[in-house]
């Protein structure tokens, strides 16, 4: 059984092909740069060559249209056509209080997902798109929807309560959902592996920085509180998206400057960020690179960026009173170590303390490296999210009626002896390049 997941992010679309019978992913890759130019994908499909194409995508629909192309491709496919695939699992980023779980996509279901579009304009059409897309080429297809607000709904109300109004909740849907739960979950049951313990008896801080950046308290195994909100423009500074801010703000711009009310939501949510702070760049990479080279509003961005972070990181520790680790994951959480340098610095009397030389080795995709220093009371992981897994494995649940919550459901990679077979081809690559990524690997129980 084949299984295709679509993870649509607001310029980004990664993409997966699964052999559930086999256990193995046939092709993976990621379209960046998507509505931003310069857009690129990188295909990787088993046992043969990786491909890069440069193609403009001006839309996550051309994303789509070129990803089912590649993997239909003579040479580098994997498939002969549509009819292989024999479900389909989306990223769907808000479910608001209609969508509380996973569930097959119908025609309703679509119906009441897109009058959620304005809790998450960035991204609820990219998975309206995607989603659209796949459907007309795969309509006799079963489609499932993974939330990403569904993990978080076993915050408490302290956390997801807003000191507004309560008739706003009642009426408006106004409340914290919080979002990457899909990389939250997977990230939870990986470090709660790697510590030797029981994943509801975990507590974890883990930041999910990518494009899009959310931070988030695991208490018990479970989501306690986060740092997305109604939508997914508050908390951290993120890469076109401002985080927070005084609310106050908003009114002062739109009396002196005449804004509308939607000229102001789109400032903040793709004109802000490091983009705004930085007045050129919205890829960390371009940040890093011109920080380096001594451009001033660049090094703002990016210290701005780490600052924040680390506020959260001890403030969700003051929330836990307890934790057992600090992960890293997403693009640049994965593969920034200058972020996270600046993330965790000063930590130490907070029992947080990094190993330089461990972060500044740390930029790998295929493994779970520690890069804590030996004497760290908490652990630092640098985990590599698999958001299509956990979509994965949802698709096939919903598929064959064995679908519950995550407290109620096993999945395949809490096992100690988990092991995802392209990623370890990969770090078999990447160790005959960089060798010294051996010791920083962190293993099961160590």
């Amino acid at each position: 059984m084949d299984i295709l997941t679509l993870n649509c992010g607001s310029s980004s679309v990664k993409y997966q092909v699964y052999d559930w019978d086999a256990k193995e992913v046939l092709a993976s890759g990621i379209v960046e740069r998507v509505t931003l130019g310069g857009s690129v994908i990188s295909h990787k499909a088993r046992g043969k060559a990786e491909y890069v194409n440069e193609h403009e995508c001006p839309t996550h629909t051309v994303a789509i249209e070129l990803i089912l192309e590649t993997l239909q491709h003579p040479e580098y496919g994997v498939i002969k056509s549509m009819s292989d695939i024999k479900a389909v699992g989306h990223r769907m980023v808000h479910g608001g209080s209609k969508f509380a779980r996973s569930a097959i996509i119908t025609d309703e279901f679509l119906e009441t997902f897109k009058s959620l579009t304005d809790l998450a304009p960035l991204h609820n059409p990219a998975n309206l798109m995607g989603v659209e897309a796949a459907r007309a080429v795969m309509p006799d297809v079963p489609h499932c929807a993974v939330m990403d607000t569904a993990w978080h709904q076993t915050m408490p109300e302290t956390s997801y309560t807003y000191a507004v109004p309560h008739e706003w909740q009642d009426r408006h849907m106004v409340r914290r959902y919080g979002f990457h739960g899909t990389s939250f979950l997977y990230t939870a049951k990986r470090a709660a592996v790697l510590l030797g313990q029981d994943p509801f008896k975990t507590n974890l801080v883990i930041a999910h920085i990518g494009n899009g950046a959310s931070i988030n308290a695991v208490k018990d195994g479970v989501s306690f509180d986060t740092s997305m909100g109604l939508t997914p423009l508050e908390g951290l500074v993120m890469g076109t998206r401002s985080g927070d801010i005084d609310a106050g703000i908003v009114f002062h711009i739109m009396r002196q400057t005449g804004m509308s009310a939607s000229d102001v939501e789109k400032k903040l949510n793709k004109e802000s960020g490091v983009l705004g702070v930085s007045g050129k760049w919205a890829d960390r990479r371009d940040i890093e690179v011109n920080a380096e080279k001594g451009d001033h509003r660049a090094q703002v961005a990016m210290e701005l960026e780490g600052y924040r972070i680390k506020k959260y990181i001890g403030a969700y520790m003051a929330a836990l009173g307890r934790v057992d680790a600090l992960v890293f994951t997403a693009g640049v959480g994965e593969m920034g170590p200058m972020i996270r340098a600046l993330a965790t610095a000063g930590l130490e009397n907070l029992g947080i303390k990094v190993d330089a030389e461990r972060n500044a080795k740390a930029k790998c995709r295929n493994a779970e490296l520690e890069i804590s220093a030996p004497d760290s009371k908490v652990k630092v992981f640098v985990i590599p999210t698999d958001e299509e897994l956990v979509m994965t494995e949802d698709a096939w649940a919903l598929v064959n009626g064995k679908y519950d919550v995550h407290t109620k459901y096993r999945y395949s990679f809490q096992e100690a002896g988990y092991v995802n077979k392209q990623r370890a081809e990969g770090l078999k690559a990447d160790l005959a390049k960089k060798p010294y990524l051996a010791d920083l690997v962190a293993s099961p129980g160590k």
